[in-house]
């Protein structure tokens, strides 16, 4: 009489092949999660630099000039008591024109001297850096 089915021994088998199949899956969609969330980091800050750039091409001179420098912000941007980024902009006027310069940073560096900052960005990880000139 032949036995037709599946032996235990099988079926174990055949559960951690997919076990292991099923980490690597999850390994991958955290990866992807993790990148999403960077991502979406990244996207805030860039407009958050490009927000305050837009805000202060629409100053006078005499606007531009009482701007304290450098102007250190802490931004929550979804309203829910938390810091999410912290904004430093620079304005150094050059003849008849302004540099600006922002540098957006994530919440982690709250704490760090502002010249620490302005000098090495890369250092404390900048998540955007944008710099352009007023006229």
């Amino acid at each position: 009489m032949k036995n037709k089915g599946f032996t235990l021994i099988e079926v174990i088998v055949g559960m951690a092949l997919m076990g292991i199949a099923l980490l690597g899956l999850a390994q991958l969609f955290m990866v992807s999660v993790m990148n999403n969330m960077r991502s979406d980091n990244i996207t805030h800050a860039t407009f958050l630099a490009q927000q305050k750039i837009d805000y202060l091409r629409n100053l006078t001179t005499t606007e531009l000039s009482s701007i304290s420098n450098p102007e250190n912000e802490l931004i929550d941007v979804n309203n829910d008591g938390t810091i999410d980024f912290r904004r430093i902009t620079l304005i150094q006027p050059s003849g008849s024109s302004w540099d600006v310069k922002v540098l957006v940073f994530s919440p982690s560096e709250i704490e760090e001297a502002s010249d620490a900052l302005i000098q090495g960005p890369d250092q404390y990880r900048v998540k955007a850096n944008m710099s352009t000139t007023i006229r």
